[in-house]
């Protein structure tokens, strides 16, 4: 038998991230394509954001389409010829960040599998960026979960600290995980302090 879930963060309702989930509005949109794997994973980052942030939206499938409009769409994706970040914080046009979520291997499936993404220009976030994600091991140095990277991104892009806030849910959904498992398990499996 299933434990309740709350229908809004869905998580079990014990646990419920609710009280801790910001309403943010940013100038920039940010447009979450997330591989249909990471729907039901137990940290959900990009729901997360999608939940936090008024200006996201989150869409869910392995072939997805980018709106044409008056923004420019950029893709937050390392990759040769990726320019930084901070080169479009003065901006005059409205930007969308198209953010692909999944593991490193399944977003670049995503993208070859859409051609029209791949076409995007690509924005990559600093170097040295160091994760809050104490429950899964990065595959490279910079890694970030994807709500870690919206809101670095955000944070360049409309004033440093601004979306700060969204992090909370993420933070207390992380030492709920390490708390279900226990300090020596966590230990153990990771390697860090609590």
């Amino acid at each position: 038998m299933s434990r309740p879930q709350c229908p809004y963060c869905q998580r079990p309702s014990s646990h419920c991230l609710c009280p801790l989930i910001p309403s943010l509005t940013s100038e920039t949109q940010v447009l979450i394509l997330q591989h249909p794997s990471e729907t039901a994973h137990a940290l959900n980052t990009a729901r997360l954001a999608a939940l936090g942030l008024r200006s996201a939206k989150l869409v869910v499938g392995e072939v997805v389409s980018v709106p044409a409009d008056e923004r420019d769409n950029y893709l937050l994706f390392p990759g040769e010829g990726a320019i930084p970040l901070e080169s479009l914080a003065q901006g005059e046009k409205p930007l969308r960040l198209v953010v692909p979520d999944g593991t490193w291997r399944k977003a670049r499936k995503m993208l070859h599998l859409n051609p029209e993404l791949a076409t995007l220009p690509r924005v990559s976030l600093p170097t040295g960026l160091v994760s809050r994600y104490r429950l899964r091991k990065a595959p490279a140095p910079g890694a970030l979960s994807t709500l870690e990277a919206i809101v670095t991104a955000l944070n360049i892009l409309e004033g440093e600290g601004r979306f700060d806030r969204l992090l909370r849910p993420f933070e207390a959904l992380i030492e709920a995980q390490i708390d279900a498992m226990g300090q020596e398990t966590y230990q153990r499996n990771h390697g860090r302090e609590g």
